[in-house]
């Protein structure tokens, strides 16, 4: 990006940011959360002068001003930052800002003259990976993304970049990536610091790429650990296959795109004329979020195949269960069998016998001198009659 002298810019008025029917001096900014920490960003950064930060600016991470890959000033304010901006010919300056406000954002728009749809995305968060170009300025989204051990589950933060001839800013709705390491970094190595804004965007590009192994690493120890469970029969592996799953369809969202971003920005090399050290940075990156992106595709893709293999692995056990009810109920039914058997077989005596044990006096078989044998010879016939028949039907 070619260097370009700084003038006082008008101020620009942006009435889609405000209520219908409020003046802009009469709408007052919304107060600026306490950020917490702020998550990765150490201690704010003093001013040159050891002044404390205006309070109404609490989103400022860092903001700095470099000449030759170098730091020149640390103001305290967004102001003071603009002035010095002003003040130093072929600087730059680099705003890190951590969930910014309405108010911090319209004063960077009306200061480097952002567009106003970039702005309401930096406002809104919530955006899919992109990179768009408004005139002289690049307008970059990223979707970092850190793994958390204790929960085992993939944490996404959203990173917005600007960056114009002379200065970066980025606005960070996430703990996600760590950019005061890519600062260290960069001002550890003046000499690319010097290449200007565009070494830094590829540094964030690096970082945000960087970040993305550890998650690899993580999911892949928990696909294994899945795969053990499924195998197990772990009655709880489906939810935690189903989540990882969300995960790995949001994890497909953040890197996908940056392939495709990365390749544009690398086709515009010689219509911008990028310095070749930052080329060869940016092959390198786009090398790691192409594998990256190659291994998600392969997460989702596993993940699909071990659900498949776990549903199958329940139906499969549903059936033996099921196979093993039936089993069960038809040994039940074969024992039913036998005790009906022996009833009907021992019922038969018992019906001689209490009809011969009346008594009535006229009962012909009573005073009969072969009753008693006769009665004997049914009760036996009867019985053997029986068993022959259940026999035959293999119920006993």
């Amino acid at each position: 990006m070619s260097e370009r002298r700084r003038t006082p810019r008008p101020t620009r008025r942006y009435p889609w940011l405000r209520p219908a029917g409020v003046s802009r001096a009469d709408a007052a900014p919304r107060p600026a959360p306490a950020p917490p920490g702020p998550p990765h960003g150490g201690p704010r950064a003093a001013s040159a002068d050891g002044t404390p930060r205006d309070l109404d600016e609490r989103s400022v991470v860092d903001a700095a001003v470099y000449r030759d890959g170098r730091r020149v000033g640390t103001p305290g304010s967004l102001a003071a930052t603009y002035r010095r901006l002003r003040e130093e010919p072929g600087a730059m300056a680099w705003i890190g800002l951590y969930r910014p406000t309405e108010a911090e954002l319209l004063s960077l728009a009306e200061e480097f003259d952002l567009h106003k749809l970039a702005i309401e995305d930096a406002m809104e968060a919530h955006q899919r990976p992109k990179l768009e170009r408004y005139g002289e300025t690049l307008f970059v989204v990223l979707r970092a993304a850190r793994y958390l051990d204790a929960p085992e589950e993939v944490d996404f933060g959203e990173l917005h970049v600007f960056v114009g001839p002379d200065f970066v800013i980025t606005v960070r709705h996430g703990a996600a990536p760590d950019l005061s390491a890519v600062r260290a970094r960069m001002e550890s190595t003046p000499e690319l610091l010097a290449l200007g804004p565009e070494a830094v965007l590829y540094a964030i590009l690096d970082a945000v790429v960087d970040g993305y192994a550890p998650v690899v690493a993580g999911v892949q120890n928990d696909i294994d650990e899945i795969e053990t469970e499924v195998f197990r029969g772990d009655p709880e592996v489906s939810r935690r296959i189903y989540e990882l799953s969300r995960e790995m369809v949001e994890f497909q969202r953040a890197t996908r795109p940056l392939v495709g971003m990365l390749h544009g920005l690398m086709a515009g090399f010689d219509k911008y004329g990028t310095d070749e050290e930052l080329q060869r940075y940016l092959r390198d990156v786009a090398d790691h979020v192409t594998h990256t992106s190659e291994r998600v595709d392969g997460f989702r893709s596993a993940l699909t195949d071990i659900l498949a293999v776990n549903a199958t692995l329940v139906t499969q056990q549903q059936n033996a269960e099921m196979r093993a009810l039936a089993e069960a109920g038809f040994e039940q039914n074969e024992e039913v069998k036998k005790i009906s058997a022996w009833a009907a077989i021992l019922f038969a005596p018992t019906l001689v016998g209490t009809i011969y044990g009346m008594n009535f006096t006229h009962m012909p078989e009573l005073r009969w001198v072969w009753g008693y044998p006769f009665a004997i010879l049914l009760m036996a016939v009867v019985c053997v009659s029986l068993y022959v028949i259940f026999k035959r039907r293999d119920w006993l």
